[in-house]
């Protein structure tokens, strides 16, 4: 049965949730990860994202786990809702908020979101969790649950529990297993090459250079480095909000080192601007960056190219830099569908975001199979999916 497990996650303890994931977990699952981030205050009541995880059990015994939190906005969620809340509160005079969102807060990171015990039916355990999230929300009282950023299959495994289905489109680079950098400039066209091979080298006649430390090798400064340029990118757009505090940032890198890969750029020795990675399950995924100075070009080296370089010499299978950015596309990051799952009590909510979510869906199909290659021909790329 499914049931509130906990509104902690110190509650079960980093050893108990740890026997639930496989080796090599997506570094946003690890304990050390969800857990900082009630630690240090980053998901709490007053930031509007109470904790109310949720467990699957069989005889008593915990089978799976899914983090999840009761919300009071559509903040931080990186799938939109927000017409859907003024429909349903402003038409039907119906609350929206609070809401249940399972996932991983502010993180548009595709990845399990039942997290299931070794040897166990995932299909079975999903299903149920799909049917249960009804009565779940009766016992929570909001007025709908969301699955955010699941695998393609625990989405279908929640359609079949009675869930409808979204589509996101994100740009992705995926590794088919390019030998190095070079290899995967070799399959652009000459112009667009030659246009990549310029923003790196613009890069390094103005004095910048790059580097990539795991969080093993950040001391002190180079963490408050990071928190600092985050903080200044959040400060800059007036739909920023800053969720994660300096402590969040050093509780991570202490708690989980080997997960975190930072891009660091310089200029006369001085850090001026990082990328903030986390590597885990065979991908990397871009999450936070920010600079203490402009330069041309910066954004793309530091957050794309390094990283692009680094999944190819790690082996590792996509780099996932984050939501939105046409502008990915022309630098090797291919259109991509993500998945969300969504149980609406209202019937008449139920149906009017059904139906949107079908004629989104096409018109997501339709961008993907609309968009022209980047890659040659007879190159190493792979088809969007």
């Amino acid at each position: 049965m499914i049931e509130l497990c906990t509104t902690s996650l110190a509650e079960i303890g980093a050893r108990r949730f740890s026997q639930l994931l496989g080796p090599d977990p997506l570094p946003f699952l690890r304990y050390e990860w969800l857990e900082a981030l009630e630690r240090t205050g980053a998901v709490a009541p007053r930031t509007g994202w109470a904790p109310a995880h949720l467990a699957l059990r069989r005889r008593g015994e915990l089978v799976a786990f899914a983090p999840a939190y009761v919300k009071a906005h559509s903040q931080g969620e990186f799938v939109f809702d927000h017409a859907i809340a003024q429909f349903s509160e402003s038409r039907l005079g119906v609350p929206y908020y609070p809401k249940l969102v399972l996932g991983v807060p502010f993180t548009p990171a595709t990845g399990p979101r039942l997290v299931v015990r070794p040897g166990e039916d995932e299909a079975e355990l999903c299903q149920a969790l799909g049917r249960g999230l009804a009565e779940a929300c009766g016992e929570l009282e909001v007025s709908s649950a969301h699955v955010l950023f699941p695998t393609e299959q625990q989405c279908s495994q929640l359609v079949a529990g009675g869930m409808v289905e979204r589509l996101g489109l994100q740009f992705q680079f995926r590794n088919p297993g390019y030998e190095s950098f070079e290899q995967f400039l070799s399959c652009f066209s000459s112009k667009r090459r030659h246009q990549l091979r310029r923003e790196r080298r613009l890069l390094a006649e103005a004095g910048l250079t790059l580097e990539t430390r795991s969080g093993g090798e950040l001391d002190e400064a180079l963490v408050d480095l990071v928190f600092d340029c985050y903080r200044n990118t959040v400060e800059r757009y007036t739909w920023g909000r800053q969720y994660l505090g300096r402590g969040f940032f050093h509780e991570v890198v202490r708690t989980m080192p080997d997960g975190i890969s930072v891009v660091i750029a310089r200029r006369q020795g001085r850090p001026v601007a990082s990328a903030f990675n986390l590597v885990g399950g065979g991908a990397m995924f871009g999450r936070y960056w920010g600079a203490l100075e402009e330069h041309p070009y910066l954004h793309f080296n530091v957050c794309y190219y390094e990283g692009i370089a680094e999944v190819i010499a790690r082996k590792l299978t996509r780099f996932e830099p984050g939501a939105g950015g046409e502008h990915k596309r022309a630098r090797g990051f291919m259109p991509t569908a993500t998945r969300s799952a969504h149980f609406f009590v209202h019937p008449t909510v139920a149906e009017v975001a059904r139906d949107f979510f079908l004629r989104e869906a096409r018109a997501i199909a339709d961008h993907i199979a609309a968009e022209p290659p980047v890659l040659r021909p007879g190159g190493a790329a792979v088809s969007p999916k």
